[in-house]
């Protein structure tokens, strides 16, 4: 947990909103716990514990999607924070910037996978093939993709000193 931590949150925290990810973290951690004892001994930890986040963060989605919101009055315009803070675990926060945080969330599905699976955790396209269910081709493809949109979307966006990025 304390080395892989990190990298199952920021997975975590890329695919699902920052209000579930702490949740979808402890799970991931909870299924390993009870499945650890038949993982192979040659078998990648870290692949396997972002494979269980996928299955995690894929439950939730499914969970969230069924769940009703109630709201006495439902706001005209929602209004996106200026910061989204990511939930600590053993480690610093991570302030994340709120427009790269909208962007990265516009993404269709398979490319923020494909992106955080890669980019945020490090996995070969291998494994992110594995983990999506698809080949290596595909899945740098829409990490590929992913990256090209974000960079078009974000690119001209002012940072709070007023200063271009």
């Amino acid at each position: 947990m304390a080395i892989h931590g990190g990298t199952v949150l920021r997975v975590c925290c890329a695919v699902l909103r920052p209000s579930d990810a702490d949740d979808a973290w402890s799970e991931t951690f909870l299924s390993a716990m009870k499945a650890y004892p038949d993982l192979p001994g040659d078998a990648n930890v870290e692949a396997w514990l972002v494979t269980i986040a996928h299955r995690k963060a894929i439950d939730v989605t499914r969970a969230t999607a069924r769940r009703a919101v109630p709201v006495a009055e439902p706001p005209d315009i929602a209004e996106p924070p200026d910061t989204v803070t990511a939930p600590a675990v053993g480690r610093r926060d991570l302030d994340l910037d709120a427009d790269l945080v909208e962007a990265f969330a516009a993404l269709p599905a398979k490319q923020k996978q494909s992106v955080a699976y890669h980019y945020l955790a490090g996995l070969p396209y291998s494994d992110v093939a594995a983990i999506l269910g698809g080949s290596t081709d595909a899945a740098r493809r829409a990490a590929a993709d992913g990256i090209a949109t974000l960079r078009r979307t974000y690119q001209g966006v002012t940072a709070p000193d007023g200063e271009p990025r």
